[in-house]
């Protein structure tokens, strides 16, 4: 099958809230301030705003706490933030090979996402439009780069599993159906949904988007699963290829 694409000075020292870091050198107070500086600012936006109004890279950020020299902590964020939207989530293995994650990070970013699965389960979920998916993509708003997710459902349009499939670049991801459909062959899925982001913020569909769904709907009949519906996402709303009219009901 071919491959596919979706478009669509001075010693001193510095205070900060709780507690003083001092300085010795102006090289660290160089260093030292541009990672409080940008510390701060998602602590001070969850203060005012609630936990809601931050980004992935920002919730992130509060948990890792700092940086290091070279690398601020909203950008140490930024970095790990990626291994985060693999099916499993990233081992501690992966997590510690990233520059600037020692092993107590890691525990702390491994043991926080053990513990949001425990009490978030999108598993069971039933969907029943369009309407009912979009707050299991919202991850993917702040994302710069396209996502494509596949969600597993039964028979029953429960969700069975969510799967990041492809990650591709601004206007584009590449994706072949064998990686759509592999994961639902494993889950004996009943029907999918397919989804990706548009990180303009226009959920338009591209000519792009249509081609590349109506081969995937062709994929899913061969396979003898139902193709429910393709949503894309973005920061002005969604579109729904099913709620549009272009696939035929399941």
């Amino acid at each position: 099958m071919s491959q596919l694409t979706f478009q669509g000075g001075k010693k001193t020292s510095q205070k900060t809230k709780g507690y003083a870091t001092p300085l010795h050198n102006s090289r660290c107070i160089v260093m030292e301030s541009i990672d409080t500086t940008q510390h701060s600012r998602p602590r001070e936006k969850l203060a005012l705003q609630g936990p809601r109004a931050l980004s992935d890279t920002e919730l992130l950020a509060i948990m890792l706490g700092t940086g290091t020299r070279s690398c601020p902590v909203e950008r140490l964020a930024a970095k790990v933030l990626p291994y985060f939207d693999s099916a499993d989530g990233p081992s501690l293995d992966a997590l510690q090979a990233i520059s600037g994650i020692g092993p107590s990070k890691a525990y702390l970013l491994a043991a926080a996402l053990e513990f949001s699965r425990r009490r978030i389960h999108p598993e069971g979920i039933r969907i029943k439009r369009a309407h009912d998916v979009t707050p299991l993509l919202a991850h993917l708003l702040d994302r710069h780069q396209e996502h494509v997710v596949c969600i597993s459902l039964n028979g029953a349009h429960e969700v069975v599993k969510i799967r990041t499939v492809s990650i591709g670049l601004l206007t584009s991801c590449p994706i072949h159906p064998r990686e759509v459909f592999v994961g639902p062959i494993t889950d004996r899925a009943y029907s999918v949904i397919i989804a990706h982001n548009h990180p303009s913020g226009d959920p338009t569909p591209s000519e792009e988007d249509k081609r590349v769904t109506t081969q995937i709907a062709q994929a899913a009949r061969t396979l003898g699963i139902k193709l429910l519906d393709h949503i894309i996402v973005a920061r002005r709303g969604y579109y729904s290829f099913q709620e549009h009219g272009l696939l035929s009901s399941p």
